[in-house]
């Protein structure tokens, strides 16, 4: 399902914001599976943290969810270079591999990072190798775990990883059942969700549908009642063709349901706009390639307000993101650059930004070690840039829209 990580600051709203980032799962370990670590050498005399280790994360109960229980493992194993390689999978929670940027153990200090999820661990390994006392940080947020060495008759069995084979491409879907509801006052926060070919919004208006499924920012859309913009809705859709739909086939669905149920009917008109425009910095870009497979789906989510995790993102997606949740225009990419990208950005959020999303962003403040504010952070971070500008853009000029019958 697409969710977004809670945001946890202390100079922040306490409100979780589950946003309209794509295709990440779970609560305190947002989008994780398998993860593949390849690091620095170890000493010889720590070879006793080769093996599988297992424990229980405890995450407590919230207002927004009951307490919950998800059992680790880690494969720790060292190659003939000396290099520690550690295989992490959440068996609770399913999912895809992640690939993390480090691990080292020393002085009996065992550490890993997951810069995917913005998550680490770091424990310390006791006298007799048979345990790892330390702790899960995540978003802010640090639990403790505690990992022991498995045995073959203490070794949690580890189901396998289920994947829904891709729908065809040139099948051209409809949701067969989708169920509208309005959403609950309390709802979390705006989420748009695929599990599989599971289609789920919670607490999204039709201007988040609209330009979820046309690809456009909130400024794109034009003559609408005010009702589009401040009625929230839940939705449960499944599609009438097998398979995993890919993005356009995700929109193309959207788009039929927005037609039927909400009688949406617009035409479109150029209209010269101020924008943003995304491009590649003096130095190149300084992002990490990411998937090849053209079906998968991408993962943006933010763990905490100002720090952004990318899997197999194209930077049209990029652009998706930021003009829809983080900025108040439209974002043009022109960075010219093909395939999917990783990365993780990180800045200081000023009050113009995340518009919409019920949260007050507190302005900058002066310490040393706060990140740089957004632009500056792009470039620095991905070697692209973020400039203001003028476009002349498609505005989508709405003509009808009625408001659907509930079930």
């Amino acid at each position: 399902m697409i969710t977004k990580a809670a945001l946890r600051k202390s100079n922040q709203s306490e409100r979780k914001l589950d946003g309209l980032a794509y295709f990440s799962t779970g609560l305190i370990l947002a989008f994780f599976g398998v993860l593949s670590v390849a690091q620095a050498p170890v000493a010889a005399a720590d070879h006793e943290i080769a093996g599988t280790w297992q424990g229980t994360l405890r995450i407590p109960a919230t207002a927004e969810h009951s307490a919950l229980d998800l059992r680790l493992v880690n494969k720790v194993s060292r190659a003939n270079d000396g290099k520690l390689s550690v295989a992490v999978l959440s068996i609770d929670q399913g999912g895809g591999e992640l690939t993390a940027s480090s691990a080292s153990l020393q002085d009996g200090i065992f550490k890993y990072e997951v810069p995917a999820i913005q998550g680490n661990f770091e424990g310390k390994i006791s006298a007799d190798g048979k345990s790892i006392a330390g702790s899960w940080t995540q978003g802010g947020t640090s639990l403790p775990l505690l990992m022991e060495r498995a045995t073959p008759e203490t070794a949690w069995t580890i189901p396998p990883v289920l994947t829904m084979r891709p729908m065809v491409a040139d099948a051209n879907p409809s949701f067969e059942v989708a169920t509208i509801k309005p959403s609950s006052p309390d709802a979390p926060g705006r989420v748009f969700g695929v599990r599989g070919n599971h289609f789920r919004t919670i607490d999204t208006t039709l201007t988040d549908l609209i330009t979820f499924a046309y690809g456009v920012q909130q400024k794109q859309v034009a003559g609408q009642p005010r009702w589009v913009d401040t009625d929230k809705w839940d939705i449960e859709a499944q599609p009438d063709v097998p398979g995993a739909p890919n993005k356009q086939q995700l929109a193309t669905m959207v788009q039929k349901l927005l037609a039927s149920r909400f009688h949406l009917k617009f035409h479109e008109e150029a209209r010269g706009l101020s924008v943003y425009e995304l491009t590649v910095a003096a130095g190149g870009q300084k992002m990490t390639a990411g998937s090849t497979d053209p079906n998968q789906l991408p993962g943006l989510f933010f763990p905490e307000l100002g720090s952004l995790t990318a899997q197999n993102s194209s930077m049209q997606d990029f652009a998706n993101l930021l003009q829809t949740t983080v900025l108040d225009r439209p974002v043009v990419d022109h960075t010219g650059l093909k395939g999917k990208w990783n990365f993780v950005l990180k800045w200081t959020p000023d009050e113009t930004q995340f518009p919409g999303m019920g949260i007050k962003v507190t302005p900058p403040g002066t310490l040393a070690d706060e990140p740089p504010p957004l632009a500056a952070a792009i470039q620095q971070q991905l070697g692209l840039k973020l400039t203001e500008g003028k476009a002349l853009l498609r505005v989508l000029e709405i003509d009808k829209a009625e408001k659907p019958s509930v079930n």
